[in-house]
């Protein structure tokens, strides 16, 4: 019997092109699963075979655990009870007895030899699997093996199958049996019983990863590929930088006739795209990502890291785009919040928060509209520039005297002292489990405080775009926040 174990072994792992290690742990897990049908109950087994002479000893294992675990008397020892087996076992040790080998019968050889078949197979994958990752491919080529509940399987050398999910394939598109496709390796999922590799077609790296076997100047690092946008099927915009002033980096994008771009269309369902230089300067890189349509102006607001863009009439359908396509990707091809309007638009939208700040100073600083009007006019929007501003600065005021300017700033810093004994006043009113909620922070609680959201069920009552319109988050993060405080209702 261990002589025809080795021979066995020596067999499978010739045979399957794997290590002898990997045959000797299979035969092993299959001895003990056939070992186990001797016991009524759940039991636990370890079989060990010596490598050399084959021999084959099995163990009965138990595991010691806390008294407060000892759940399962066939597998576990309490560890009150342990002394009784060895003084010196602790809980996480094991205690084994040897037991008498087995005779397999029929039944037990076709488990024991499913159980080895299995286990082979799996290395055979895992081998297949790290080899293909050894490559280092981002872009896979296989063809459609078959369609699964919508999800293509795709077979990658012969060997190998991947998942192409039904979510990651372009909208529209129609692939079949048989088909050749090439996607993005999106990641693995070691996890997985099935095919561990998963692709993507509408992911944006795609895109990237497409232009650069397309285009030898990226590879070679002469053009840089800075962001991709896309609406899968319809629509991309993707931003390009020359390292090289000889280089023209959206021409070269392009090609000859183009043929490049077209190419990478062409992979992509006929997907349009937009190749826009990419800029240091966040407003110039912005109107080169609303092409074709032409800007008119913008305003920058740094601290909620949006742009007023102001076009006109004629150009506000063309810069939004059908369905707000257009906006949607410049947006996220640039990282900033876009809000677009027309010229007639902006100046309702400056005269409103100029006369918000104007009101604003008035009460705060209780002086009439004049003052407020050229503390606007000059600049300042809030009591902390007014307060802390360099004095030399608001000195150059042609319309204060130096009289006026520390009265001013004097009557501000009264004004944020007092909002700010208010501002605590209103946060001890607000609930532990509000202050110490997952995502929250002082500046938060005190926005909420503001309008008077004291507690988590207060906070979990409002809807998304209130969330948004109190704190200036976006709707992600308002969303996050919103389902975080309601969770204690679903608990």
């Amino acid at each position: 019997m261990n002589r025809e174990i080795l021979v066995l072994v020596d067999a499978l792992a010739h045979e399957k092109n794997v290590d002898r290690e990997i045959v000797f742990g299979a035969l092993e897990s299959a001895l003990a699963s056939a070992t186990k049908k001797r016991f009524e109950d759940e039991v636990e087994v370890r079989v060990s075979i010596d490598r050399i002479s084959g021999e084959q000893r099995s163990f009965r294992v138990w595991t010691v655990v806390e008294d407060n675990d000892h759940e399962e008397p066939a597998r576990q020892i309490a560890i009150t009870d342990a002394p009784e087996y060895d003084a010196n076992l602790k809980v996480g040790d094991t205690w084994e007895v040897e037991l008498e080998p087995i005779e397999f019968g029929r039944i037990g050889a076709q488990a024991a030899k499913q159980v080895i078949l299995q286990k082979i197979r799996d290395a055979e994958r895992e081998q297949s699997l790290n080899d293909f990752l050894q490559r280092r491919e981002h872009i896979v080529s296989g063809t459609i093996k078959r369609i699964e509940r919508g999800n293509a399987i795709v077979e990658i050398n012969g060997k190998l199958e991947a998942l192409l999910p039904r979510d990651q394939m372009i909208p529209k598109e129609n692939l079949r049996v048989g088909d050749r496709t090439k996607a993005f390796l999106l990641r693995i999922d070691r996890m997985a019983r099935g095919p561990q590799i998963i692709l993507s077609r509408t992911a944006p790296e795609f895109m990237a990863k497409l232009f650069e076997l397309e285009v030898p100047e990226i590879e070679n690092g002469f053009i840089e590929l800075k962001a991709v946008a896309r609406d899968p099927g319809m629509r991309a915009k993707i931003a390009v930088k020359s390292n090289d002033q000889r280089v023209d980096p959206q021409g070269t994008c392009i090609g000859v006739r183009g043929a490049r771009v077209n190419a990478v269309s062409n992979e992509l369902a006929g997907e349009r795209v937009d190749i826009v230089l990419w800029s240091h300067d966040p407003a110039q890189f912005v109107i080169g990502a609303l092409s074709p349509a032409e800007v008119t102006s913008i305003i920058v607001d740094e601290d909620g890291h949006s742009m007023d863009v102001v076009v006109d009439e004629e150009n506000l359908a063309m810069a939004i785009g059908r369905g707000g396509q257009n906006v949607k990707l410049a947006s996220e091809l640039t990282g900033w919040k876009l809000n677009i309007m027309t010229v007639d638009q902006a100046e309702q939208k400056h005269q409103a928060e100029f006369d918000d700040v104007r009101r604003m100073f008035a009460q705060a600083l209780d002086v009439d509209d004049d003052v407020a009007d050229v503390l606007v006019q000059e600049g300042f929007s809030t009591l902390e520039e007014v307060a802390y501003v360099p004095l030399n600065e608001m000195l150059e005021i042609e319309a204060f005297d130096e009289d006026t300017v520390n009265e001013l700033r004097a009557r501000a810093r009264d004004a944020l002292l007092t909002q700010a004994i208010v501002r605590e006043e209103k946060l001890e009113h607000q609930s532990e489990d509000l202050k110490s909620l997952e995502g929250m922070t002082p500046e938060l609680a005190a926005q909420l405080a503001e309008h008077e959201i004291h507690t988590r069920d207060e906070l979990a009552e409002l809807a998304v775009d209130e969330l948004t319109e109190m704190t200036g988050m976006d709707e992600e993060a308002a969303k996050r926040l919103i389902m975080k405080a309601r969770e204690h209702w679903f608990a």
